[in-house]
């Protein structure tokens, strides 16, 4: 069996197509009963699909405020532990 860090460490070479047909196997049998790797296989695949659209995307009203304020509240709470 294949460690989740092998997993990661040889992910974009899966994912552009560059990995042996040996290591997407292994990949590929990991990710079928590992759902932490398969989070993020599927999480970094997205990104990849969106960064790589050319079209631009409107964002929400309002998105820009309620991010901001939960980025200040997870810094404030991490800052007093």
């Amino acid at each position: 069996m294949v460690s989740c860090k092998t997993i990661i460490a040889n992910l974009s070479a899966y994912l552009d197509g560059d990995a042996s047909v040996e290591m997407r196997q292994k990949i590929e049998r990991h990710l079928r009963g590992c759902r932490r790797c398969n989070a993020v296989y599927d999480s970094t695949r997205k990104m990849l699909v969106i960064t790589g659209d050319e079209r631009v995307f409107e964002i929400p009203d309002g998105y820009e405020e309620r991010l901001h304020g939960f980025l200040k509240s997870m810094i404030s709470n991490s800052q007093t532990n």
